[in-house]
């Protein structure tokens, strides 16, 4: 996809615990409001939130801990971690889009670095 919208989508991935008929229901974040909000104000999150573009992130101001994914141009996963609130993430230089869910979300999804997801949006 060449221009990306806010919106709602579904993330599925090959070789991940994500089930490939259903997937997982992820929240798009294309405009520099939507990913300057990103999970602040909230209390938890359904799925995950897809930032991009985006190379870092920050936990400053969060009520939670989230997983952030790291991903390349082609939704490859370069690095998967775990943030405490009140955390500045390094930016990854290869990153593109980074995937943000409640922490441990990310464990039983099966993501890890190396796998090549998927988002397709929903309208």
């Amino acid at each position: 996809m060449a221009r990306w919208e806010n919106g709602p989508g579904v993330l599925y991935g090959a070789g991940s615990g994500i089930p490939a008929e259903s997937g997982i229901p992820v929240e798009i974040a294309a405009s520099y409001r939507a990913r300057a909000r990103g999970l602040l104000g909230r209390d938890g999150i359904e799925g995950a939130l897809l930032l991009t573009p985006a190379s870092g992130v920050h936990t400053f101001r969060m009520r939670f801990a989230i997983d952030v994914a790291y991903l390349s141009r082609d939704f490859t996963v370069l690095a998967v971690r775990t943030m405490r609130p009140g955390r500045l993430g390094l930016p990854r230089l290869r990153a593109r889009h980074v995937l943000e869910a409640e922490a441990g979300a990310m464990a039983r999804w099966g993501l890890r670095a190396g796998l090549r997801l998927g988002v397709e949006p929903r309208r």
